[in-house]
């Protein structure tokens, strides 16, 4: 027998409740652009056109043809070849016979450029592609900078770079996921409702190695 007194049982400690797991956000579906719907996609005006309706939202050739100083009936033209291709769509119960809503359709549209490296069919469309949208990245940074903003925006936003990396191909591509895996954990549900405050922002990811240039 031991000397020791006997000890009262302690209680079991309860359980921390667990924490509700937070709803996953539902994935945008997705396409991978093929050749076709990249032809139908690769021109200066269908671009802009894409801009605008993915950017400010749906939108008559009227309207898209006041803010891009074209005719109205060749943006309907082109607003027709971009709903042939996938991009738009109408918008149903909105509008006339005579003046048509155009959206854009709610998927994601993906490019890889390696799908196309031995097409010689594509390559005048891909390189119209890639230096318009290259173009539209650098004119909203140019309009930002342009425009009158106060001082609490002004401060929030940043056009910035860092050119003293130095890493693999396969570093790159670990780089561009974990900064796009930050961006989607501050993407909102599509049916959160913002803040009052609030306003469409814009975040454009450029990372690209460069080729040294020595001098001669």
């Amino acid at each position: 027998m031991s000397d020791e007194p006997e000890r009262a049982p302690q209680p079991a400690k309860p359980a921390k409740p667990a924490k509700p797991a937070k709803p996953a956000k539902p994935a945008k579906p997705a396409r991978r652009l093929d050749a076709r719907s990249l032809r139908g996609l690769a021109h200066p005006l269908r671009m802009n056109i894409f801009e605008l309706l993915s950017l400010d939202g749906p939108a008559t050739a009227t309207g898209l043809a006041e803010r891009l100083g074209e005719n109205t009936g060749t943006v309907s033209w082109h607003l027709r070849h971009l709903a042939e291709h996938g991009f738009i769509e109408e918008e149903i119960g909105r509008g006339t016979k005579r003046e048509r809503w155009w959206r854009k359709v709610g998927v994601t549209n993906e490019l890889n450029t390696a799908d196309f490296r031995d097409d010689p069919d594509t390559r005048g469309a891909l390189s119209v592609y890639l230096h318009e949208l290259v173009q539209q990245y650098f004119s909203r940074v140019v309009n930002y900078i342009s425009e009158d903003w106060d001082d609490g925006w002004r401060s929030a936003g940043t056009v910035s770079d860092w050119s003293d990396l130095r890493m693999t191909p396969s570093q790159l591509e670990a780089l561009n996921a974990e900064l796009m895996a930050v961006i989607a954990r501050h993407t909102p549900a599509l049916d959160a409702e913002p803040a009052p405050d609030a306003l469409p922002v814009v975040v454009q990811l450029q990372s690209f190695p460069r080729k040294r240039r020595g001098t001669a």
